[in-house]
Formats: C-alpha cells, structure tokens, sequence
C-alpha cells in the first residue's frame, strides 16, 4: 500500500473511532431537558454532522417531519443545549477502533500523509481526537464547518491533495458510509470502506467501494 499512495484520508466517526454511545448519551440528555423520549441508538442518524443528527432525533422522538424540526423555533434553543451536554460527553465513552493508532503510527513512518476529514464540528473532533491521542499522528484535519461544505461535496479531499501536492491517484480515503465513498468518487481518488461503522444501517459494499478492509491494518 505505500508504494501505491503518498496521501491517505480517513473519516472519523464509524471509521477511526466509535462515537455513537457518548453522542447518544448526549442527545438524550438534551431530550431530558426538554421532556421529551429519549432514544435507543444514533448509529442510524450519523454521517451528515451533529446538527443534522439532532435534527433527526427530535423528528423521531416528535413523529414529525425532518422540515418541521428545521422550521421550529424552537430549534436553536434545542441545538444549544445540545452542545452543552455533547462538550461535556466527548471522549466520555468512545472508543478507537482495532489497530487505529498502531496503523496510523506505521504509515506516518513510512512518510505517508494523514488528514482527517470528517462532517462532525470543529469544536468536537477537536476533543474527540484529543481525548484518543491521534492529533499528534494526523498532518491535517477538515471538520464539517471547516470549509463551505461538506461531504459529499469533494472539497475536503480536494483541499488535502492541494495542500500536500499529491495527485488523485495517489490518494486514498478510507471512510465507513456511502456519503464517504460518495465524496472519494466525487473528488476522483479511491476509497475503501470498513464495514462496522455508520452507514445508516446499510451494507457498506452495496455503495461499491474499491475495497471492504476488516479494519485499518489492511492498509499497511
């Protein structure tokens, strides 16, 4: 593999760490605060951003449409308190995945560029990749509000391969959900995927990734 990419890219939630258990400890103590059901899982509602999740959950809970949620004045009340409770759940009870930080240690070895580029807010994969001691082995990280849009939209990937000055065949992104192998194939570099992140339920090799690796070591 290192003789075939100079930039690998990986997605954060679902692929380098599993955050689904503190995100949905969060929104249920936003629910709480607003006496509303809480929920069993977030797995499904993971990929487009917190924000988006949010909205999602409160549409479940609420048995109401997604634009219903969007329209509610309520809305922004709700997001803040939101962002109180996941700062404070962060790193709580997330968890890397097999072999992540042995993988990245080698690759970084080997010269190979790491970048991160994920839909989760700047302000919480800062403290998630902290908290799991992987800022020090990434190059660079583009969050979802890091730039104007974000995944699906190719320009995180297209702003690692400028910044590093690597060619699209010679970048990688690794990513769990069909958004992921979307945005590769939208940028035009390849992508393989791990099948035990998010992907909204859905069998990772139906959105046909280049490869389904077991996990990170198959990188090296």
């Amino acid at each position: 593999m290192p003789a075939s990419f100079d930039l690998v890219m990986f997605d954060l939630d679902g692929t380098l760490i599993a955050t689904a258990p503190e995100i949905c400890d969060a929104v249920n103590d936003t629910l709480r605060r607003f006496e509303m059901p809480e929920v069993t899982q977030v797995n499904d509602w993971i990929g487009q951003g917190t924000h988006e999740l949010l909205i999602q959950a409160l549409a479940y809970v609420g048995g109401v449409a997604v634009a219903d949620v969007r329209a509610s004045s309520t809305l922004a009340a709700i997001a803040a308190e939101f962002d109180v409770h996941y700062q404070t759940r962060c790193g709580t009870r997330s968890q890397l995945y097999p072999r992540v930080p042995e993988t990245l240690t080698a690759l970084r070895g080997q010269g190979i560029k790491l970048a991160v580029v994920t839909n989760k807010e700047a302000r919480y994969t800062r403290t998630v990749l902290d908290v799991h001691q992987l800022m020090p082995l990434l190059d660079w990280v583009i969050s979802g509000d890091s730039l104007p849009t974000k995944k699906p939209h190719p320009g995180g990937i297209l702003a690692c391969l400028e910044k590093f000055g690597v060619a699209n065949d010679r970048a990688l992104f690794v990513g769990d959900s069909s958004i992921d192998v979307a945005t590769a194939r939208n940028a035009g570099v390849q992508v393989w995927a791990l099948p035990y992140g998010y992907n909204m339920g859905q069998d990772i090799a139906a959105s046909l990734p280049d490869r389904v690796i077991s996990d990170c070591s198959a990188l090296l």
